[in-house]
């Protein structure tokens, strides 16, 4: 199927927290990480969202051009082109953009889809993320609201940080502290700041514990009851329905999770989780296993000439899409999602 629309995205954000499922947003850095989160999400039957932090724009643009919005229009434009030959809905999403980062990645982003919206057109990506966790909550809610307002002229849903991931990505660093764990407080200034959607549709990652990084079962405590005290602040602020789930939340840093926070965190109204370290363990898994299993193939050993065959990038290449897709079912499953697709 094409790439989702902006009118198909929503359906599929109002399809999860219907059904009571999220989506897997795979981070990709390459043509081949993209293919094989395609072919995951078609094995699985599920929807799902594909995503390129600003080190993939980097390095899709070239290691040595280093050009975040350059790769990320080349991706979006092969993403648009090979996702129509599978039968799932994809949508197209930029992950963490921290302040710095904003003026060469996603406010450049939003120009040019606000421009392609004008003229009739469907924006370049689906959502886009503000990753304000490193300023102070009345300065992050402040470039949310602007950014929102752009978003909103370009037919983008944004999704921002209200607390702090702890671990590393990119370069960026979060400390395992107190700040791990968003407040009811923070969930109301959020609603205050950006409305329940009558300002632009956001997606919000609300944080209860989520580090990025690799991590054992157990070594992250995550609190996943916190989402629900957050949902529950807002409900009781605006006076909504009993039950009603106002934010449309994320899940970062999810590697290490077990099945059953997970499945707390879809509960209190996850409709999409970050998944990164586990597939790009997935996919050079199988790489390393082609080496080890190959060596006098991929190496020209003691003045052999080794084995085209087996160094042939297509070799390796093929097993580690397969075992990158195979972690996307995965997740789907985990997720609940595997087998919904809007069609």
């Amino acid at each position: 199927m094409p790439i989702a629309t902006h009118e198909k995205y929503a359906e599929m954000l109002d399809a999860a927290q219907k059904g009571n499922y999220a989506f897997p947003a795979i981070n990709v850095s390459s043509s081949q990480t993209l293919n094989a989160a395609l072919q995951g999400f078609a094995e699985a039957g599920a929807d799902g969202i594909v995503q390129v932090s600003t080190g993939g724009a980097d390095y899709l643009s070239g290691p040595t051009v280093k050009d975040m919005v350059a790769g990320s229009v080349a991706f979006a434009a092969y993403a648009h082109e090979v996702a129509k030959n599978y039968p799932v809905n994809i949508a197209l999403h930029t992950d963490h953009c921290p302040k710095d980062k904003l003026d060469g990645f996603v406010r450049p982003l939003l120009d040019i889809s606000v421009e392609r919206v004008a003229r009739g057109e469907q924006p370049l990506f689906q959502s886009h993320m503000w990753d304000g966790s490193a300023v102070p909550l009345d300065e992050n809610l402040a470039i949310a609201e602007e950014l929102l307002a752009t978003c909103r002229k370009a037919n983008i849903v944004l999704e921002i940080e209200v607390g702090v991931v702890g671990g590393e990505e990119d370069g960026v660093e979060g400390a395992i502290d107190d700040k791990l764990y968003s407040t009811p407080e923070d969930a109301i200034a959020t609603v205050r700041a950006l409305g329940t959607g009558e300002n632009g549709r956001y997606l919000t990652a609300l944080t209860f514990g989520n580090v990025h990084g690799v991590y054992k079962p157990g070594n992250v405590k995550l609190r996943p009851e916190i989402l629900k005290n957050a949902q529950e602040a807002v409900v009781k602020e605006l006076g909504l329905p009993e039950g009603s789930r106002p934010f449309d939340l994320v899940f970062h840093g999810g590697s290490g999770s077990t099945a059953e926070e997970i499945s707390a965190a879809v509960d209190y109204g996850v409709v999409k989780m970050n998944v990164d370290t586990d597939t790009q363990y997935a996919f050079t898994r199988p790489v390393a296993a082609h080496m080890f299993s190959n060596y006098d193939g991929v190496l020209k050993v003691d003045g052999e000439v080794g084995n085209k065959k087996a160094y042939d990038p297509r070799a390796w290449g093929k097993a580690a899409e397969a075992g990158m897709a195979a972690r996307v079912v995965e997740a789907c499953e985990h997720l609940r999602a595997a087998g919904h697709s809007i069609g």
